[in-house]
């Protein structure tokens, strides 16, 4: 069993730049993220998202984001109220994958965003990655309309509304 607490939440850095780019040739994550996509110093400095290494006991095994909704004209989520964030997060790690630690670090970032005070955390998984999609429901997303073509490609709104108020 795992506690929240067992989580670690750092900045990621140049430092970690051969080690995303590491994870996201994998297979498991290649499946769902942009492998020719690369992080660079302007992408980690960009103040409109946090980008993150979690690792579990001190080993390092997941990357996740958090945005603000409203920091691009044209994002799809822009409509949700001032202040509310979204997430995209992968398991780098192959041998962290299908044992509960997804349900555990997204409910660990989400309990500090809302905390923080965000009103709602949004998430826009490929409809296809119904591994994604279980994880969000579990953790109390709900789908919100039909997936839509976006310029980041196909996906599924989903949102968490704090006090397990949803859409």
């Amino acid at each position: 069993m795992t506690t929240s607490e067992q989580y670690s939440f750092r900045k990621a850095t140049l430092y970690d730049l051969p080690l995303l780019k590491a994870w996201r040739s994998t297979p498991h994550v290649r499946a769902w993220w942009d492998s020719d996509g690369t992080y660079n110093a302007a992408d980690l400095d960009d103040p409109r998202v946090a980008r993150w290494i979690v690792s579990f006991q001190e080993r390092p095994f997941a990357f996740m984001q958090d945005y603000t909704v409203h920091g691009w004209a044209d994002h799809h989520f822009i409509e949700l109220p001032k202040g509310s964030r979204g997430i995209d997060q992968f398991i780098g790690d192959q041998e962290m994958l299908g044992i509960g630690h997804g349900s555990a670090f997204i409910g660990a970032r989400m309990k500090a965003l809302f905390q923080a005070g965000a009103p709602v955390i949004a998430t826009d998984p490929n409809p296809a990655n119904e591994r994604a999609i279980a994880v969000y429901k579990k953790l109390g997303f709900k789908s919100s309309g039909s997936p839509q073509n976006t310029k980041w490609g196909l996906i599924l709104p989903m949102f968490a509304m704090r006090k397990n108020e949803h859409r």
